[in-house]
C-alpha cells in the first residue's frame, strides 16, 4: 500500500485484528478494543459487502499491499488449481518482507520493508530492494556485510526469538535464512476469511 502513515491502533480496532504489531499500536489496541467512533459501541452488524471489504482491508494492511498489487496477485492465482483464497494468501506469505519479519530479522512488517528498501538484505548474493520479491525454494536471504547492520539484526533476534517455520530455516549466527520449500495452509499467519476476499475481488 502506498505506505500507511496514519494511526495504526485505529486500523487494528476498526478491523478487529492485530495487523500492526508495533508497541504503541499494541498498547493502544489493548486499552480500547472497540472500533473507533462514537456510534460503534452497540456493535452494529455490517452488511455482506462491508464484511467482505473489511476482510480485504485486513490482507492489504497486514501484508502492506496496495489495491493494484493485491489485484495483480489475485489475477495471477485465480486460474491456479486449489482454493483461490488460500493460494492468494500463500503468495503473500512468500513476500520477502513477510519472511524477513517471520524469521525474526524485524519486529514488524513495516520495519522489514524499510530494511529491504534501504538495501540491508541480499537474496542469493544479490541485493534486493523490493519488499514484494517472491521467494522460491532454494533462495537464501542474508544480511549485507556491514558489521553495524549485523550487530543490529543480531540484537533484534536476541530480543525477540522468532517462531520456528517449517519452510524456512534461520542461521542466527550467520544471519542467513534458507527457503526449504513453499508454505502450506498451516503457515498462513493472518486469520482472515479468504473466501470473502476472493468474492470481493471477483466483483
Amino acid at each position: 500500500m502506498g505506505r500507511y502513515t496514519g494511526p495504526k491502533a485505529r486500523i487494528n480496532r476498526r478491523l478487529g485484528a492485530m495487523l500492526y504489531e508495533n508497541a504503541g499500536a499494541t498498547r493502544a489496541t489493548d486499552r480500547r478494543t472497540t472500533p473507533p467512533g462514537m456510534h460503534t459501541r452497540g456493535g452494529r452488524r455490517p452488511s455482506n459487502y462491508g464484511a467482505a471489504l473489511a476482510e480485504k482491508q485486513k490482507v492489504k494492511h497486514y501484508y502492506g499491499l496496495g489495491e493494484k498489487q493485491l489485484r495483480r496477485y489475485f489475477d495471477s492465482v485465480v486460474h491456479r488449481p486449489g482454493n483461490t483464497g488460500q493460494v492468494l494468501l500463500l503468495t503473500c506469505e512468500r513476500r520477502l518482507d513477510n519472511v524477513v519479519r517471520r524469521v525474526g530479522f524485524s519486529k514488524t512488517r513495516p520495519q522489514a520493508r524499510q530494511g529491504i528498501t534501504h538495501g540491508h538484505f541480499r537474496v542469493n548474493g544479490v541485493k534486493v530492494t523490493k519488499p514484494g520479491y517472491l521467494l522460491r525454494p532454494g533462495d537464501v536471504i542474508e544480511v549485507t556485510g556491514r558489521e553495524n547492520l549485523k550487530n543490529l539484526y543480531r540484537g533484534v533476534i536476541a530480543n525477540q526469538p522468532p517462531a520456528a517455520l517449517d519452510w524456512v530455516t534461520l542461521d542466527s549466527e550467520g544471519l542467513k535464512a534458507s527457503v526449504l520449500g513453499l508454505p502450506g495452509p498451516s503457515d498462513i499467519s493472518l486469520p482472515v476469511d479468504a473466501n470473502s476476499v476472493v468474492e470481493f475481488l471477483s466483483r
